[in-house]
């Protein structure tokens, strides 16, 4: 498909969604104009008798209702804000360079320039209408060619705001940079045109008053007109959802076929940097971000987080030699006047987009720099989980050590975890509830029955070695599932708390283009489960024996989050032992490791 093919495309679609419009109002219109030629028949002695005076008493004001119920649903259409992407605006001021760049890239591909630029903290880039009066006056460049084009109730169009991915500015260089823009920045001359405009403001229009319809908290009579309102604008979404999707599909054609002269070569190249800037974004804000903004701090220098963790990625993956030759270009912050700046408060929304939080840092939401991140985040998280898992032991009853006949140690120990989580009896388990007496009643009618005979002893002794075997498994998986429930009460009741200390504590947001009640818009994962929580416990304590009795060190791996260093190296061979414990009862291969690390858990360690 051609420009001039994108472009028809998508301009007859939005007729078509314009017509949809037309056809709504003059259905709005018909009983107004049945009341008028009906009044304006009485009038001139035309349409007399009772039958057309009774149609004049009911048509009148069936029309009165239908005009104002159209006039109410057209203003919320038209007032209602839209949704607008959380970003972090970029003046001209504080990045002429990217300016510069984009508006030349407007000029070669000979459409209008983008009004502003804004940064995502997320691997994408896309154009944005933002003139909505909702949304406030549109950008002082555009402000007096719009105020001067209004003429005869027409109103120009500003171009929209061109968002820009964060990560693609510190890993891209800037000729990918500006490859990877072509293609959004062409898609500027379809949303010039006024029928492509107009039909944008209208599904926008229809889906703001939507969303305005279904808030709650109103009174009953306002629940009921938002309730009509929001009917009609679904049916007129419906009625134009297909259209609306050929049109945008049309324009991002015509914007890609534009863009095919502008660095189509390099564009090819820096789609794969694309996705490897996804692939790294992703995992470090699972691996790295999630567990620092879990206890209230967040990285301040996520952007640079990304190019730290590529690296190490195209390390491991041997691709060294291309990628020196690569970095040797100029990286697209450089367009940036204050990168490190930009790049906080990208790192700032993205903390409260992927996991909620306030606006603004505060003493339960501070920053962190990496540097600080291994003593400031791993150390005290280690710490803070191995504390708790202690506090379930003790509130479950179980003994600080396996032998009750040896001295009680000062401190909690490694030790207590493994002997509790390998132990075949049921020694420390905190009382029976209410699931297992039923197993203690079957145990005392096996009491009660007589003695088998010696050929049942035969042959069933096979028989019973297993069910003794599987007996001793049921046990142990009672004894990680009570633990694992147990921990994950105590961590729900942890974030309880902290949630209901937190409209106190915390300085109350600024207002932002987005409803903040639904922070966090974008769950990084779902909830852990009991297992898994009891995992990152476990290995929590086996880290913190590791430091205190070993000289372990806490790291920051920058692909897999934060790590234990043995000796000055990673030690990427725990998880599996850890997961041998936890879920099937083996200490051996953890034991193991530790005395060939030379850690002794039988030492207390310091918790917080």
């Amino acid at each position: 498909m051609g420009v001039e093919a994108g472009a028809q495309a998508a301009r007859s679609r939005a007729l078509a969604v314009l017509r949809i419009r037309s056809r709504a109002l003059a259905v709005a219109l018909l009983p107004a104009a049945a009341a008028v030629i009906l009044l304006a028949g009485g009038s001139t002695d035309h349409l007399v008798g009772p039958f057309w005076h009774a149609a004049r008493w009911v048509l009148t004001p069936l029309a009165i209702l239908v005009l104002l119920a159209a006039g109410a649903i057209a203003l919320v259409v038209a007032r209602a804000r839209p949704a607008v992407s959380p970003t972090v605006p970029i003046a001209e001021e504080a990045a002429p360079d990217l300016y510069r760049m984009v508006r030349d890239l407007a000029d070669r591909l000979d459409v209008p320039a983008p009004s502003a630029i804004a940064l995502t903290p997320d691997c994408d880039s896309w154009l944005e209408d933002r003139t909505h009066p909702a949304h406030g006056p549109p950008p002082p460049e555009n402000r007096d060619e719009i105020a001067g084009a209004r003429t005869g109730h027409r109103r120009a169009t500003a171009a929209p705001v061109l968002v820009i991915g964060s990560p693609f500015l510190w890993w891209m260089r800037v000729g990918e940079l500006r490859a990877v823009l072509a293609p959004v920045v062409a898609g500027t001359g379809p949303s010039a045109h006024p029928d492509i405009a107009a039909a944008r403001r209208f599904v926008r229009g229809l889906d703001a008053a939507v969303a305005v319809a279904a808030t709650p908290g109103r009174c009953p009579l306002t629940r009921a007109v938002c309730a009509g309102v929001g009917w009609v604008a679904r049916l007129l979404l419906r009625s134009c959802r297909e259209h609306a999707g050929q049109m945008e599909r049309g324009v991002a054609a015509a914007a890609a076929e534009r863009a095919q002269a502008v660095d189509y070569g390099l564009r090819i190249v820096a789609q794969e940097q694309v996705g490897l800037a996804y692939a790294g974004w992703d995992r470090l804000l699972t691996r790295v971000a999630l567990p620092a903004w879990r206890m209230g701090r967040w990285p301040s220098r996520l952007d640079a987080g990304v190019v730290a963790a590529l690296t190490e990625l195209s390390r491991r993956d041997r691709l060294a030699e291309g990628f020196a030759s690569r970095l040797g270009e100029r990286p697209a912050c450089d367009l940036l006047e204050e990168p490190g700046t930009v790049d906080e408060a990208a790192s700032l929304l993205a903390a409260r987009l992927f996991h909620g939080g306030p606006a603004e840092p505060g003493r339960d939401w501070s920053p962190v720099d990496w540097d600080e991140y291994p003593e400031e985040v791993v150390d005290r998280k280690w710490r803070t989980d191995a504390a708790r898992l202690h506090r379930v032991l003790d509130t479950l009853g179980v003994s600080r050590t396996a032998d009750r006949t040896t001295p009680t140690p000062d401190g909690p120990t490694l030790s207590r975890i493994l002997d509790h989580l390998s132990a075949a009896d049921t020694t420390g388990l905190a009382p029976a509830t209410p699931e297992s007496e039923p197993a203690a009643a079957d145990g005392e009618e096996a009491a009660q029955r007589p003695p088998a005979s010696d050929d049942e002893s035969v042959t069933g002794g096979a028989d019973a070695i297993t069910i003794d075997a599987e007996g001793e498994a049921e046990a142990e998986n009672e004894r990680v599932g009570t633990l694992a429930a147990a921990l994950t009460t105590a961590l729900a009741r942890e974030e309880r708390e902290e949630a209901a200390a937190t409209p106190t504590e915390r300085p109350a947001p600024d207002p932002t283009p987005w409803d903040d009640t639904t922070l966090p818009l974008f769950p990084l994962q779902p909830p852990r489960t009991a297992r898994e929580l009891l995992t990152d416990h476990v290995t929590a304590m086996v880290c913190c024996a590791a430091m205190d009795t070993a000289g372990a060190t806490p790291g920051l791996d920058w692909l897999d989050g934060p790590s234990l260093l043995v000796n000055g190296e990673r030690a990427a061979d725990l998880t599996p032992r850890i997961l041998s414990l936890v879920e099937d009862g083996d200490p051996a291969p953890l034991r193991t490791w530790l005395r060939k690390s030379g850690i002794r858990p039988e030492k207390p360690v310091r918790l917080v």
